[in-house]
């Protein structure tokens, strides 16, 4: 005999009906709608059941707030979304599935079937109209609330899908922000900002979640208000509130093996839209050739690359143009690093999961031998961060941008 269903699952079941009969879908931009149906069929139930005989629902808000989870939000996954202390969700199979927290990962009590696996990715993947399948087997996109999603399946993987969700928690905005979060000082902040506002060209460096997008992020704020901002990415992830803004973000092929639109691409099609700036979210291959062109054509510009230290972010600038191509030389890339890329700013993460700025290192732009030649401007020593005496390469540009450069690093 079949269990009685609980009021959460009786006003569950009429909403899905009312929301089928009206053609109403949450992944089609009706998410306000089907979470006003069920504060509707909410009300009517405890109405109805002061005169029938129906299960009693015994926290109200409880219940619509679990209903719009499942049919709205991401189901046993929400919570984790919603918690803001939660920085990523991931999974490897269904019965297992991790978060992390202050930096450490968690193993929690939640479990999933390989069904509600399949029907979690194709509500996350649908609104950015990417896919997954055999021919595709991996994909990356954004969720709604800025959130970047991953997921790898079988052949790829062994059995299972294994699915990443990276929480887009901006928790600073600007440089100043960040000086209150501890991840760099005050003199350090007010170097950078300078340094954006001269026009200088900025690799933010670091390894996985050190914090390289936020501080992207910040040092995008401190562009002047004036200037046409054009930034590329694999996906959206980059916020930045300028007036004057052109995003873009990759396309995957079609079902055909066609209509693939890839960083390189965007950084050209940028380039014909009159920049002032261009920020590329990351560069991960051989379009940090095309970076390294357009910044060598005069445009400012700004980019994060995964490295170990603030000079094998420099190293790793000069072997990733090489994968464009055969006639790709080193005896270009050299030089071109050397004169293009002006400061690195090194982030790492501590054990205790803070995101600080270590070093920021500027280049020359001479090469000595088949070394670009750098200088430390500020360096973390133990938890402070100081000035340790040297200066960035163009100093005359901070003089025409109205910057004391001797006060801004003294202070």
């Amino acid at each position: 005999m079949p269990s009685q269903q609980t009021a959460e699952q009786l006003i569950e079941g009429e909403v899905r009906e009312r929301a089928r009969q009206h053609s109403l879908d949450a992944m089609d931009g009706d998410a306000t709608t089907i979470m006003g149906l069920i504060e509707e069929v909410t009300r009517g139930y405890e109405e109805r059941s002061l005169t029938a005989d129906l299960p009693a629902l015994p926290d109200r808000d409880a219940a619509v707030e679990a209903i719009g989870d499942r049919l709205i939000g991401l189901g046993p996954l929400q919570a984790y979304l919603k918690a803001p202390e939660i920085e990523e969700v991931w999974w490897n199979r269904p019965d297992r599935i991790f978060v992390a927290k202050a930096g450490q990962s968690i193993l929690t009590t939640t479990l999933l079937t390989d069904q509600q696996v399949r029907d979690l990715v194709e509500r996350m993947l649908r609104p950015s109209g990417r896919r997954v399948d055999l021919s595709s087997p991996s994909v990356d996109a954004t969720l709604a609330d800025g959130s970047r999603l991953h997921v790898v399946i079988p052949p790829i993987t062994r059995r299972h899908w294994a699915v990443n969700i990276r929480k887009f928690l901006l928790r600073a905005h600007s440089l100043d922000e960040l000086v209150r979060l501890d991840t760099l000082t005050a003199p350090c902040a007010a170097f950078l900002r300078a340094a954006v506002v001269a026009g200088l060209n900025l690799v933010v460096a670091g390894a996985n979640h050190a914090g390289k997008t936020t501080l992207l992020n910040c040092l995008a704020a401190a562009i002047p208000s004036r200037e046409r901002v054009l930034t590329c990415e694999e996906v959206f992830e980059l916020q930045v509130e300028l007036m004057d803004t052109v995003a873009m973000q990759t396309r995957q092929p079609n079902l055909e093996g066609t209509g693939e639109i890839r960083q390189r691409r965007l950084i050209t099609e940028a380039q014909r839209m009159r920049p002032d700036r261009l920020i590329v979210g990351e560069v991960r291959q051989e379009e940090a050739l095309d970076l390294l062109n357009a910044l060598n054509c005069g445009i400012p510009g700004m980019t994060s690359i995964h490295a170990n230290s603030a000079r094998e972010a420099l190293v790793k600038l000069r072997l990733l143009p090489l994968l464009a191509g055969e006639n790709i030389s080193d005896r270009f890339i050299l030089p071109t690093v050397a004169a293009t890329i002006h400061l690195v700013v090194f982030l790492k993460t501590s054990p205790s999961g803070r995101r600080q700025v270590h070093e920021i290192l500027a280049v020359t732009g001479r090469v000595e031998g088949e070394q670009i030649e750098t200088t430390p401007i500020f360096q973390r020593d133990g938890d402070q961060l100081r000035w340790v005496g040297g200066y960035p390469p163009h100093r005359d540009r901070f003089t025409l941008a109205g910057y004391n450069l001797a006060a801004v690093l003294s202070s």
